[in-house]
């Protein structure tokens, strides 16, 4: 087999063909990493093209005098890393965010759907005013950040601080047993 750097020698030279021996050289080890990286292997299956196609891109900045392979896993490692950053600032779905329909629901799921409901309705209740209107103008009106500053006259950041912390007094309501014998959520 040849080496790495006569294989991107060649690549670089313009013989595209070349590049599918580095491809399954190193596909299973990309996977592995994204897959470690995501904890999800499904999840990694289409980053592993996404990785060889920048690296492709990228080969003219290649340093041969450094590995190739540690090269190709850094890249592996950063695309993983960006997938999760792009994850955790994606909202994530709340009860709110949930409507159940289904083709013949089952009397049982719909009362505790219901009944979820409204113990969320209870605990937004519970929330000062100003929360519960901007969980009400963000979730259910879908309105942005800067819509819900100009109709409430605040700064965008004073809007994502506010929506943050309802979140979060609602995600700790939420997790709260009720008291009196009730049923958590």
């Amino acid at each position: 087999m040849q080496d790495d750097r006569e294989v991107i020698a060649e690549v670089l030279q313009g013989n595209k063909e070349a590049y599918a021996l580095i491809v399954n050289k190193y596909k299973g080890k990309v996977a592995s990493i994204l897959g470690r990286t995501l904890h999800h292997a499904h999840d990694a299956e289409d980053m592993v093209q996404e990785v060889f196609i920048k690296a492709y891109y990228s080969l003219p900045d290649y340093k041969p005098n450094y590995s190739f392979s540690a090269w190709l896993y850094r890249i592996a490692i950063n695309r993983g890393i960006d997938e999760l950053r792009k994850r955790k600032r994606m909202p994530s779905v709340t009860e709110m965010d949930v409507e159940v329909k289904d083709e013949c629901p089952i009397p049982e799921e719909d009362y505790l759907v219901k009944e979820q409901q409204q113990a969320l309705r209870q605990q937004m209740m519970a929330l000062g005013k100003d929360y519960r209107k901007i969980l009400d103008l963000h979730y259910l009106q879908q309105l942005s950040y800067r819509e819900i500053g100009n109709k409430l006259s605040l700064s965008v950041d004073t809007v994502r601080m506010r929506l943050s912390y309802a979140r979060k007094k609602l995600r700790d309501q939420l997790s709260k047993p009720e008291k009196k014998g009730g049923t958590p959520l």
